[in-house]
């Protein structure tokens, strides 16, 4: 996501591209994702909330224009353990607090949300491009040709970027049918910081989840039965009627502290955009948008 976000910011912007990338489609943790705007495990916070205010507005014009591309915007609902005020809330000018659509009805922040479905997103925004993806594995970023080099590489930025900061947390996801659920309403239950969990509604399933958890760098993302089981209880504490289950994904994001968005200081001609957590389809067009004012700079 934060790679072909990039490419075509930069095509808009009257750059010829290439993109390389080692993985594609169904194989990247972008396809995984829930994908609806928030915020989530990200920083630093004032950069995060301006990359986040303009991915929002961009997200909300193709739910207007453009219905190919999977956007559509819900209604969403964080329930939170107290009434603070939200970090994220910058440029979220209905937000509000008021009754969750759940069982209890316990207070929530109120907001609209857009949601892109990445089954639909992602091969409509590798389509908008000039350039064709070139499958391939890079291993030292100074040696990619070109005038200016984007590191989009997620996780692999430990490596390629030599940036110990990076490390990956694992996520986990059930799919499932409808049934009662309400399509146009996301929900996330913050109560517990041990039993994260939300849903996403896409135009025909549902998305559960979730965990965050720390792993080792190298880790392969495996899924845990207690892990799907603390997902499905949750949603029946909340009083969620679920469909049939249609099954599960899991993927690592790629975690650092902060997302760095910068020249390289020994390298000027490389760029790095990374480290965006479980915030990717929150902060892409944003921070596109940066790496193309930096190029120009």
């Amino acid at each position: 996501m934060i790679g072909l976000s990039t490419a075509l910011a930069l095509e808009e912007h009257g750059h010829e591209v290439r993109i390389v990338a080692e993985s594609v489609g169904a194989a990247t943790t972008s396809a995984v994702a829930g994908a609806v705007w928030f915020p989530y495990k990200a920083g630093p916070p004032a950069r995060v909330a301006a990359w986040a205010v303009r991915t929002r507005q961009w997200l909300e014009e193709l739910a207007r224009t453009t219905p190919e591309a999977g956007v559509d915007v819900l209604t969403g609902y964080e329930i939170t353990p107290d009434d603070s005020w939200p970090w994220w809330a910058e440029g979220v000018s209905e937000l509000v607090r008021a009754p969750a659509p759940v069982k209890g009805s316990p207070i929530a922040w109120k907001f609209t949300a857009p949601r892109a479905q990445p089954s639909l997103f992602l091969p409509w925004l590798q389509g908008r491009l000039k350039a064709h993806v070139e499958q391939q594995r890079i291993t030292e970023l100074a040696d990619v040709p070109g005038d200016v080099v984007i590191n989009c590489t997620g996780l692999a930025a430990r490596e390629l970027a030599h940036d110990d900061a990076m490390y990956p947390l694992l996520g986990q996801l059930v799919i499932a049918a409808v049934g009662g659920a309400d399509l146009s309403a996301s929900i996330t239950d913050d109560r517990d910081p041990d039993s994260f969990f939300y849903i996403i509604p896409r135009r025909d399933e549902l998305v559960l989840g979730g965990c965050s958890l720390p792993r080792a760098y190298g880790s392969r993302a495996e899924l845990d039965a207690a892990i799907k089981a603390r997902i499905i209880a949750h949603a029946a504490r909340l009083g969620i009627e679920i469909g049939e289950l249609r099954g599960e994904r899991v993927g690592l994001r790629p975690y650092r502290p902060e997302v760095r968005l910068e020249r390289d200081p020994a390298n000027p001609r490389i760029v790095h955009n990374y480290g965006h957590g479980g915030a990717g389809f929150t902060l892409s067009r944003g921070c596109a948008e940066d790496v193309a004012a930096l190029i120009a700079s």
